[in-house]
């Protein structure tokens, strides 16, 4: 424990893991970070994709964001968004329809968003198929 960081990963309605790990990993808005022990304070905006924890014990969890918000301190990670899904949680069918739908928008950011999303859904699936 004395060499691991604190991690939770919360949705708006419940709490998707919670642990020790050795590692994190995320997209910001600002780009991608890997979070080891040790690691300075982070205040930061999540982009729509995937996050990875490597526990200290056990399989890596991968999940997926909608947005949110990343805050690291003394060892501690907070990743915060309205919705979160672990790979197990992702229809692919569901997945793939509502990437078809938003690529068929008039655009805007709305419709970007929602590419990025169900682009990293797919990316979530794969990712967690190709690590069992």
């Amino acid at each position: 424990m004395a060499d691991a960081l604190t991690v939770e990963l919360v949705a708006a309605d419940r709490t998707v893991w919670s642990g020790t790990a050795t590692m994190v990993s995320a997209k910001t808005v600002d780009g991608d970070i890997g979070i080891l022990r040790g690691h300075s304070p982070v205040l930061s905006v999540l982009a729509e994709a995937i996050v990875e924890i490597t526990p200290e014990d056990g399989e890596s969890v991968f999940a997926v964001t909608d947005g949110g918000f990343l805050s690291v301190a003394h060892d501690r990670v907070s990743i915060l968004a309205e919705r979160v899904e672990l790979a197990s949680e992702v229809d692919v069918n569901e997945a793939r329809s509502q990437l078809e739908e938003a690529r068929s928008g008039d655009g805007g950011e709305q419709q970007e968003r929602a590419v990025r999303l169900a682009e990293a859904r797919l990316r979530l699936v794969e990712k967690d198929s190709s690590s069992s």
